[in-house]
């Protein structure tokens, strides 16, 4: 048997549950760290739960199966059955296998709000409760197992690689509790609380070899072993009613008994026929490869500490003397105490006096890296070391400890290709030195329905929405046996990326593209736009929306909004009024693959929509960059876009070398006719989308987002007459690796409106915005993270323009930045004009400067925002 694998267990939550003797209940214990760890990837997980489930259930998280049996019937080697606290009246019989290195792993979740019990609850089953035979690579662990008299509820039978972890369990009239039998290879028994009245606790059969026992507790029946080639049994804590604690009958060769504590009478006093009383008996040991030693023996109950070969010794000295074992064999009281009462009962070392405290043998096979509660070992300060290895290993199952701290709590963003992944991190906090890690954490995830419950300081996961997102981590030091645990909640932000879309028309009114009649929308009537794939996004996984929306032919003036999931927002997303065209950028949440838009206006209006991209947890990020103008067909050579002409913009000495997409705000000025303006990827050919809609003489802007290839895009003037046109670079798409490391967070509102006293805008500015005068917008976003929460790199808001005095522009840029030359929204007087802008924040705001010689009220409504993700 590969003793390391016992060494690897950790810790993850158990129950029991039976008539113990005393108030005994469900159990709780360690599991191991690799098979912890693995749980956390859900391709290889099924979920049962007695609560949850319903018919059809296919054993993933939203449809969990209603028994462990229905799992058990269908798990593949390298699976995890995770099963939900709650109570399972069944039999469970194992017949499905794993392989070395992918053992199929049956484990009960048990945490602080519940625990898991399988078996004869209230009489209605009749069985063993796992009988596992002729199976490989298999784990069972964390379980409350409820006995039928009369019946074993675990037997082994005829199988290898088996581990039997955290499992609690009281048998009556039983051959055990756990029954090895058959050709059984290489079983492990760990960190289990085991009750047997009548009999053993753990009975290994002739045949059976490469058993390890391990951290457990038995209490009134002890351990019988016949003809068991090397089996080991080390740092149990064996508590019997004057019966022998530990027995090894026949010839067990490789057999190794160390750092346990027995004591063969469980209460202070001695038993009536104290000779039956034998602490440790071995009935053959070979001459060589046996080896007793570091064992804690309690003589109080007055029956010899050893028999070896047929002899009682009454005590140490003599025992010594005639074998040459035990010489560090200790003959005292433990100084164990009462029961804990925790959920199932064990016993500790009362007083860190106990000459059970570092004094182990560190290096004696089968010792695991944590002890029954999955906590390091210790080395208690007042104590000397007297062990071997680090010193301070304790003996018995469980290791003595200090106070705990609180631990500490955090939850950061973890890199790679999904935006939405994060590793939460619950360390707990020993009083005393430790050599490496321990306890047992629940993770509780936002948007999963079941915690994750293991032993790792930290795991990784991912969140299903953009926005806020918070993980309740709790840290017991006792494997879940008592409900006390340290706690902490902690949240952050997560952001989407953006995969582009070549300019494709989702919704004309006009012509019946996305609707089913040309009807145009009526007031304050809405339609549904559907989202499709886009270069290998499904809709499923689409958060988020970039569509170039387009109002035209509306009898009345009005806006248009976007409807959520439980009400209608009051942000406005394109302003109009009567008779006009005018086009807007909608960066939009998608709820159930839709987006629906309302016409808030007491007129009809027909409605376009070009998709341009879509956010979701994969694509690329984004790098906010300072406004910079990239083209002027004023300046220079002064030509405007000739009629139906092309124009390629080279970016490439703006951009990296893989940049997928750009964000642009694009204006049309002093156009001779009216006419519609395209920008699309360089290569492609002229969309049906357009992104600005102008007529003659008109100055109107509009934000874009485009694909880039090799840098390079096509701006197409397609009307019959010239028209300059104006770019300013607002930022990019692209990799981590070129920068472009924000993700954008969808985060819809108004945050600013000068027309009341809402937003910072009011408090610098009272009444109408003046001429030339600077406001700000502020960036709503989530708080709740505090400190922790991802810095806030850009602003996307809708800035509207009403009642202005004067014609002028708008710029906005980051708060304290020099103001630069580009603009964002162009106006003339008595004009309500809007447009979408990505800006910079600074210190979370964007500042707006009025540059006109008139007044004006002024709308912000936040469409979201970019966030550091590298946080």
């Amino acid at each position: 048997m590969d003793r390391r694998i016992v060494a690897r267990l950790a810790v993850v939550p158990l129950i029991g549950g039976a008539a113990l003797v005393g108030p005994v209940t469900p159990a709780v214990a360690a599991a191991s760290a690799p098979v912890a760890r693995a749980a956390a990837n859900p391709a290889n997980e099924l979920y049962v739960s007695s609560k949850d489930c319903a018919s059809g259930a296919d054993g993933s998280e939203a449809a969990p199966y209603c028994t462990i049996s229905a799992a058990a019937a269908v798990v593949q080697p390298g699976q995890t059955v995770l099963v939900q606290p709650g109570d399972y009246p069944e039999s469970v019989t194992v017949t499905r296998s794993g392989i070395e290195g992918a053992p199929i792993t049956f484990r009960a979740v048990n945490s602080a709000s519940g625990q898991v019990r399988v078996g004869n609850i209230g009489g209605a089953v009749v069985g063993t409760v796992f009988a596992l035979n002729a199976v490989r690579d298999v784990v069972i662990d964390g379980f409350g197992l409820i006995d039928t008299p009369g019946l074993a509820p675990v037997v082994v039978q005829a199988s290898t690689r088996i581990t039997i972890n955290d499992v609690s369990s009281h048998a009556s009239r039983a051959p055990a509790v756990v029954h090895l039998a058959g050709s059984s290879r290489d079983v492990s028994i760990s960190r289990s609380w085991l009750v047997q009245s009548g009999g053993p606790a753990i009975r290994i059969d002739p045949g059976v070899s490469e058993t390890t026992v391990v951290n457990n507790q038995l209490y009134f029946g002890g351990l019988l072993a016949t003809d068991a080639p090397g089996l080991v049994v080390t740092n149990n804590t064996v508590l019997v009613n004057c019966v022998r604690g530990i027995d090894v009958v026949g010839s067990s060769s490789g057999l190794s008994i160390q750092n346990n504590i027995v004591r063969t009478i469980p209460f202070p006093g001695t038993c009536k026929t104290p000779q039956d009383a034998i602490a440790i008996a071995v009935a053959a040991p070979p001459a060589t490869g046996t080896i007793t030693d570091y064992n804690l023996i309690d003589p109080v109950s007055g029956g010899p500490v050893y028999q070896w070969a047929g002899t009682s010794f009454a005590d140490l000295s003599s025992f010594r003397a005639a074998t040459g074992q035990g010489g560090h064999d200790i003959a005292a009281d433990p100084l164990i105490g009462a029961s804990t009462g925790y959920t199932p009962r064990s016993y500790l070392p009362a007083d860190p006096a106990s000459p059970a405290v570092d004094s182990a043998n560190a290096l004696a096979p089968g010792v695991a890296r944590t002890d029954m509660f999955g906590n390091p070992h210790s080395d208690n300060p007042a104590v000397a070391n007297t062990g071997t290895g680090n010193g301070f290993h304790d003996r018995g199952a469980v290791e003595a400890q200090g106070a705990p701290g609180n631990g500490q709590y955090d939850l950061r963003h973890r890199s790679g290709d999904d935006s939405f992944a994060v590793t939460a991190t619950g360390k707990p906090q020993f009083a005393w030195p430790v050599d490496g890690e321990g306890g047992t954490i629940s993770y509780r995830f936002d948007g999963r329905r079941y915690p994750i419950v293991t032993s790792a300081s930290s795991v990784a996961s991912s969140f299903r929405q953009a926005g806020s997102g918070c993980v309740s981590v709790a840290i017991s030091y006792t494997g879940y046996r008592s409900a006390a645990t340290k706690s902490d909640f902690v949240c952050t932000t997560v952001g989407t990326r953006y995969t582009p879309s070549a300019p494709t028309r989702l919704l004309d009114t006009r012509a019946a593209i996305g609707t089913a009649t040309t009807t145009p929308v009526p007031a304050n009537g809405e339609v549904t736009v559907p989202i499709p794939a886009v270069n290998g996004v499904p809709t499923a996984d689409i958060i988020a929306v970039a569509l170039n929306l387009t109002v035209t032919a509306p009898t009345k003036p009005g806006f248009i909004s976007v409807r959520a999931p439980g009400g209608e927002s009051d942000s406005s997303s394109v302003n109009f009024v009567a008779n006009e065209t005018v086009p807007n950028l909608v960066m939009t949440q998608v709820h159930g693959g839709t987006v629906r838009l309302v016409n808030r206006s007491g007129g009809t209006v027909h409605l376009i929509a070009d998709l341009q991209g879509v956010y979701g947890r994969r694509g690329s990020g984004f790098k906010a960059l300072d406004p910079t103008r990239v083209l002027d067909t004023r300046t220079g050579t002064g030509l405007p876009l000739a009629a139906n002409g092309d124009r390629r913009l080279d970016l490439s000495g703006k951009l990296p070398a893989d940049a997928t997409a750009a964000i642009l705000n694009v204006t049309v000025t002093a156009p001779t006719a009216a006419g519609v303006l395209s920008v699309y990827p360089d290569g492609s050919p002229a969309p049906v989308a357009s992104n600005l809609n102008f007529v003659a003489r008109q100055t109107i802007p509009n934000l874009v987002v485009v694909p880039v290839v090799a840098g390079k895009v096509m701006v197409r003037n397609a009307s019959s007459g010239t028209t300059h046109v104006v770019a300013d670079l607002a930022g990019y798409f692209g990799s981590a690796g070129s920068g472009a490391d924000q993700t954008y967070v969808p985060a819809e509102g108004r945050v600013a409106d000068s027309r009341d006293d809402s937003g910072w805008l009011r408090v610098l500015h009272p009444g109408p915005f003046p001429a030339f005068a600077v406001g700000g917008a502020p960036i709503s976003r989530n708080t709740s993270c505090g400190t922790a929460c991802p810095p806030v790199t850009a602003g996307v808001l809708n800035l509207t323009v009403t009642q202005p005095a004067a014609a002028g522009v708008l710029t906005a840029y980051p708060r304290g930045a020099a103001r630069p030359t580009a603009s964002n929204v162009n106006f003339v007087a008595g004009e309500t004009a809007s447009n979408l802008v990505v800006s910079k924040s600074g210190d979370g705001y964007v500042d707006v400067f009025n540059n006109s010689s008139g007044t004006a009220h002024l709308i912000a409504d936040q469409a979201g925002y970019f966030i550091a993700s590298a946080y």
